[in-house]
């Protein structure tokens, strides 16, 4: 194999784009602030301080809720490719194709009501 220019593009671009990913860290390491201790450690809530713990705040649900949403919006993110290219296919094929995928949607959505993961759970009062 020879070493042309086209190479050593790749490896001055390589470099270049390491030292530009890098800069952020090494700059922030040096110019960031060392003082470390008092309000410092504290999470900020509207400029007030927290009461009680810092995690007890949110629940694991939340989390859950969470994950649902990007599960189904990934789902209905392959909605816009397959309207885009079954546009151009003649006949019923891809309709029916279509309805299948929203079919097994929905009975997802219809599985996670019935085993009640859409039921907000109660506020625990402290």
């Amino acid at each position: 194999m020879v070493f042309d220019s086209l190479h050593l593009a790749i490896i001055v671009f390589l470099a270049a784009a390491a030292v530009f990913a890098a800069s952020p860290l090494v700059i922030a390491a040096l110019i960031a602030p060392r003082n470390r201790g008092g309000d410092y450690q504290m999470p900020y809530e509207c400029g007030i301080r927290p009461l009680g713990r810092s995690w007890d705040h949110f629940g694991f649900n939340y989390h859950i809720y969470a994950l649902i949403f990007i599960a189904f919006d990934v789902d209905i993110l392959y909605l816009f490719p397959v309207a885009v290219c079954y546009r151009n296919l003649p006949g019923w094929l891809p309709l029916i194709e279509l309805s299948y995928f929203l079919f097994f949607v929905l009975l997802a959505v219809i599985y996670f009501q019935a085993k009640g993961v859409f039921t907000w759970p109660r506020r625990k009062s402290y």
